[in-house]
């Protein structure tokens, strides 16, 4: 990693995004605002100038050679924080047991809920900074991190400890990382009393830790009930959290109409959302996050993001990466299959992944634009075609990533 300073890119095809500030909908998920030959200035950590042929000279120059620039990705749906794997549920898995049926027999996430109890902070910290480096070769430099796998209160703070942790000290993630409370990802049946307590003591407890953070639930059959969820949010709204959800994966259960009516600033999965609920999100301020590998390595199945964005949703694209159902660190891996699969314009998704889920996690003002007082998060690619990235699958890391002013992948 090279220390912050003065960087100019040169000659670059530039993906700005920079055309206004509100989420992307309809024609607008398809306006890039591309210079096709420029260069951008960066200084103390921000984008000091964009433009063609700048007036300007900096320490350090690359010449891109009319390679695609993008914003760094904003990855808006991870659980990057974990220990153990599912290799065994893997196995399972293409025996032909499916994901709920693991679920419930105390498997998938409840699996490595146990790996991760067992972990110190420090050893979490270690495993998220290698996910979260994993994710940074691929041109995100800014991710949401989820807590979930510690199901109890002293678990779940030791988890946002090691989140937070993760971009501090020697050795940190050169990431922006946000992180985001899942106390309700499942029902630990070992403890009666898990829903009251996760509502009454480890919501307020991670509150306190963190004001103003996201709470998340999982509801889901199997999992947190529709009423459940309804009491965890009602209690995050009054510590000031904000709402997201993992909603309509596998079955319509009415949490995705119960997060719109209560503002939710996400509803993530939609795989088997109601058709009356596409509208729903539509008309409201929620974005839509499309998680298209779990669809890839679960049951097949995709949220319908060509209904959605047609409709007049706010649509972003993450990893969801996790241990689990989504076992990549990739969100071009994600927009590809969100192009095949979805429906997509490739425009679209590279505005999914980057302005729109900045604005998930309130990160509109810094993160997935290029333009001048933004934060210097930028990847520079080894195509000539931004299409490429949604075209090809698994393809090379980025050939240079900038992040908060530093390049931290790739050489000059």
């Amino acid at each position: 990693m090279t220390s912050r300073g003065e960087l100019l890119i040169r000659s670059a095809r530039i993906v700005t995004l920079a055309a206004g500030d509100v989420p992307r909908r309809r024609s607008a998920l398809r306006q890039l605002s591309i210079i096709e030959r420029g260069d951008v200035l960066v200084r103390g950590g921000l984008i000091a100038a964009v433009g063609p042929n700048l007036d300007a000279s900096a320490k350090t120059e690359v010449d891109a050679r009319g390679r695609v620039l993008l914003p760094g990705f904003v990855d808006c749906h991870t659980h990057a924080c974990w220990a153990g794997d599912r290799l065994d549920e893997f196995e399972r898995r293409l025996a032909g047991e499916d994901y709920l049926s693991i679920l419930k027999a105390g498997g998938g996430i409840m699996s490595t809920v146990r790996a991760t109890r067992s972990a110190t902070v420090e050893e979490l910290r270690a495993l998220t900074i290698a996910h979260l480096d994993r994710m940074l070769a691929l041109g995100t430099t800014t991710a949401e991190v989820k807590t979930g796998y510690g199901l109890s209160t002293e678990a779940e703070c030791r988890m946002l400890e090691a989140i937070r942790a993760a971009t501090q000290g020697q050795g940190c993630s050169a990431m922006r990382v946000i992180p985001t409370f899942l106390g309700a990802h499942a029902i630990d049946r070992e403890q009666s009393d898990f829903v009251e307590r996760t509502i009454d003591e480890t919501l307020p407890r991670i509150a306190e830790m963190q004001p103003g953070i996201a709470c998340d639930a999982y509801c889901e059959e199997g999992a947190w009930s529709l009423e459940q969820t309804r009491r965890l949010f009602e209690r995050a709204q009054a510590l000031g959290c904000g709402l997201r959800i993992h909603t309509d994966q596998f079955n319509s259960l009415g949490a995705t109409r119960l997060a719109v009516e209560m503002g939710a600033l996400s509803v993530d999965h939609l795989e088997a959302i109601a058709e009356p609920d596409i509208a729903l999100v539509a008309e409201s301020d929620t974005t839509a996050v499309l998680l298209p590998i779990s669809g890839l390595c679960t049951d097949g199945r995709y949220a319908p993001g060509r209904r959605l964005i047609d409709a007049g949703a706010a649509v972003a694209i993450a990893s969801n990466h996790n241990p689990g159902s989504a076992p990549s660190p990739s969100v071009p891996l994600a927009m590809a299959l969100a192009c095949r699969m979805m429906k997509l314009l490739p425009a679209e998704a590279i505005a999914a992944c980057t302005v729109n889920a900045a604005h998930v996690l309130g990160l509109a003002s810094c993160a997935g634009r290029i333009a001048p007082g933004m934060a210097a998060d930028i990847a520079l690619w080894d195509e000539r075609d931004e299409r490429a990235l949604c075209y090809e699958l698994a393809g090379p890391p980025a050939a240079l990533v900038v992040a908060g002013g530093a390049m931290v992948r790739g050489e000059p």
